[in-house]
């Protein structure tokens, strides 16, 4: 096991800022009026999705790259990564014409692979193995000691800690008044780990909050256990921050200057994607919205009247993923609800749900019906919106009283996913 005794230096990380002047956008810190209305505090987004390669993954990926010796480089680049660290390097291996081999999960989304293919071009090929990045890891890791090949982590490593750490020199340049609060994302801890180190050294009454997946918090286990533990299972929803295990390095770090770890579920983070996208024009993929969607499950007093950061740390969405992403936002908000329903198999039965059964304003958006022969009634799967969570109660309660109501899904996912 590495030693996790590390901890960043302030000139190494000054001078990773200079290194990648030329490579990087400095990207801004941007004023954000209706969180800051909502939360009645100064809210800013540092843009980590207008970087080139729409994440902050490519400070610590060039920072890392250009460390290397030129007989290191001319062994070959590995890495793996979930989607934003693959581009880092691939953009990296086409700027140092160095070859390079990147292994991603099988279930990475295709707008990511498709952006690793044009920033890489011909310097890098793409290997897909395992369901989840610490599978591909592992691949890449057994790649790299059959090749003697280089191998770039996309978090655990103190050049790459480094080049992430430069995101928070440029908030500090950036703010005019003093910052209260920093909220970042945690999937291995790189980022965490690199802004949390400045914030320690350079402003340290900041207090910096980490902020995980519910499905895959895997720093605050950690945390919890005094040393990182592999996690057993993990959800993939959020997949620039699904990791099973942090860091040994970014462990040892956020331990001793993360003031705090929180956890977000999904549907609160599709919730938040959709309203960047629907009042402000950004797009921002799962892990990127994680540190705003954590604003919604903290002390809403505390924050009040604080100055406070949000790291959005990447945009790589895709676009087909936009469905789910509603579904799930949906039924966080306890607005979309499934139902198992008997309807008599006689004429008229359907119109007489909707008219007697449903409020003025609910809809129906999922119905799977099939009529069967000598049968009374027949079995359906009905998914309906209500337009406030409050209505819930009354149409359940007239779904029983009119005696169609069978079954309530939401609350049963095993049996959802298997019937929807």
């Amino acid at each position: 096991m590495k030693s996790n005794a590390y901890f960043p230096k302030l000139e190494a990380i000054r001078m990773a800022a200079g290194n990648l002047k030329k490579e990087i956008h400095k990207t801004p810190l941007q004023y954000h009026t209706n969180l800051s209305t909502a939360l009645k505090a100064r809210v800013s987004l540092k843009r980590e999705d207008l970087q080139p390669v729409r994440s902050y993954k490519i400070r610590g990926a060039y920072n890392k790259m250009i460390s290397l010796t030129a007989e290191e480089l001319q062994k070959g680049i590995v890495c793996a990564s979930a989607g934003n660290h693959a581009q880092g390097v691939a953009l990296a291996c086409k700027k140092m014409k160095a070859k390079g081999t990147i292994f991603m999960p099988l279930t990475t989304p295709k707008q990511k692979l498709e952006q690793v293919k044009m920033f890489g071009e011909e310097y890098i090929t793409i290997i897909l193995s395992g369901d989840i990045f610490d599978e591909a890891k592992e691949a890449a890791m057994a790649f790299c000691r059959e090749h003697d090949a280089v191998f770039i982590h996309p978090f655990d490593d103190p050049v790459i800690i480094e080049g992430q750490a430069t995101v928070a020199l440029e908030i500090l340049e950036q703010s005019k008044e003093p910052i209260d609060y920093v909220f970042v994302p945690i999937g291995g801890g790189g980022l965490a780990a690199g802004i949390s180190a400045i914030f320690q050294m350079l402003s340290p009454e900041t207090r910096v909050v980490g902020v995980e997946p519910e499905g895959a918090a895997s720093m605050l286990k950690a945390v919890e256990s005094g040393k990182p533990v592999r996690l057993n299972t993990i959800s993939h929803f959020i997949d620039g921050a699904a990791v099973q295990q942090v860091g040994n390095y970014t462990f040892g770090i956020c331990k001793n200057t993360l003031h705090d770890i929180i956890t977000v579920p999904e549907g609160l983070v599709c919730e938040t994607i959709l309203s960047l996208y629907n009042k402000d024009a950004i797009v921002v993929e799962p892990a990127g919205a994680l540190s705003v969607a954590a604003l919604k499950s903290y002390d809403t007093e505390e924050l009040a009247g604080k100055n406070i950061v949000c790291i959005v740390s990447g945009s790589n969405n895709d676009i087909t993923r936009m469905e789910e992403i509603k579904e799930k936002a949906l039924l966080y908000k306890q607005l979309k609800h499934y139902f198992l329903v008997k309807f008599p198999q006689r004429p008229g039965a359907l119109r007489h749900f909707v008219m007697d059964v449903l409020g003025p304003d609910d809809d129906i958006t999922y119905f799977e019906y099939t009529k069967k022969n000598s049968k009374e009634k027949g079995m359906a799967i009905v998914g309906i919106v209500v337009k406030q969570y409050q209505d819930f109660e009354s149409l359940l309660f007239k779904m029983k009283q009119q005696g169609f109501y069978v079954n309530y899904l939401n609350d049963k996912p095993l049996l959802m996913n298997l019937l929807i």
